[in-house]
């Protein structure tokens, strides 16, 4: 399909671009990289609309596609987030997980949906739009990690210098983490009100991750508020509270829809 591959491609241009701006410490003064970012998000959008006007039941919300739309979300942030501050080094992860993600979309095949309501519907969008600003949150968290092991160690990388300073990058992570928790909380709520029988629908290991992710990610920003909690214990309750969401969402349905082969 030509849309994949020039969505893929601007998507791996648009990454060496940021590589050769964070080797050359001009991250902040080059924004070349925009051009194809924007041009692989266009094209990464319109494959997932033109799938679904050429085929019944909706948006496509299974597992292949549910992971590309996470990625579309993801390197559509990082874009955004780019072009008006010191994060464009989160392409540099966004992008290339972006590409694979729509490229493995592609490749196993579109699926019809099942013909989900409106309420159902918002249900899942809202899960994707939360699982994205997570995984944002996530990388920032890696990031984070990084940063801080290079300053202990003093080794001041070139790379060190497209980052944002450690400060700056800790307030964006727990910013990004309250955004997400809203998603999320939004996201539990309207499945406990639009899901109506959560048994039948193999939802209750789901579920049950899901409010676990959720405690966690609550917990660290009640730690960060109350107890200004910082550097290897926010990364660690970061990571540890999405890897938990992952199991929750995209764990359940591989299982459900791959190995048990369920809708």
């Amino acid at each position: 399909m030509t849309i994949v591959l020039i969505a893929v491609l601007a998507y791996l241009v648009a990454t060496g671009l940021l590589v050769r701006a964070a080797a050359q410490s001009r991250l902040q003064l080059q924004r070349i990289w925009l051009g194809p970012a924007v041009l692989a998000l266009l094209m990464h959008a319109d494959y997932h609309l033109w799938v679904a006007w050429r085929t019944p039941g909706g948006p496509d919300m299974h597992f292949y596609s549910a992971l590309s739309l996470v990625g579309l979300g993801m390197a559509a942030m990082t874009t955004l987030a780019g072009a008006r501050g010191r994060l464009a080094a989160l392409g540099v992860f966004a992008f290339p997980l972006a590409a694979v993600l729509l490229a493995l979309y592609h490749q196993q095949g579109h699926r019809p949906g099942n013909g989900m309501d409106w309420r159902l519907q918002l249900h899942a969008w809202l899960a994707l739009l939360a699982y994205a600003t997570l995984a944002i949150a996530a990388l920032l968290a890696v990031m984070l990690w990084l940063q801080e092991r290079a300053l202990r160690r003093r080794r001041f990388h070139p790379w060190l210098r497209a980052l944002p300073p450690l400060t700056e990058l800790e307030d964006l992570l727990f910013r990004t983490i309250a955004v997400g928790f809203a998603l999320l909380t939004a996201t539990l709520l309207t499945g406990v009100l639009f899901v109506e029988n959560l048994l039948a629908q193999h939802l209750v290991h789901k579920t049950v991750l899901s409010v676990l992710s959720w405690l966690a990610f609550g917990a660290l920003l009640m730690g960060r508020w109350r107890y200004g909690w910082r550097g290897s214990k926010a990364v660690g309750w970061t990571l540890a509270a999405m890897a938990l969401l992952l199991l929750a969402f995209f764990g359940s349905k591989y299982v459900i829809e791959q190995v048990l082969q369920r809708g």
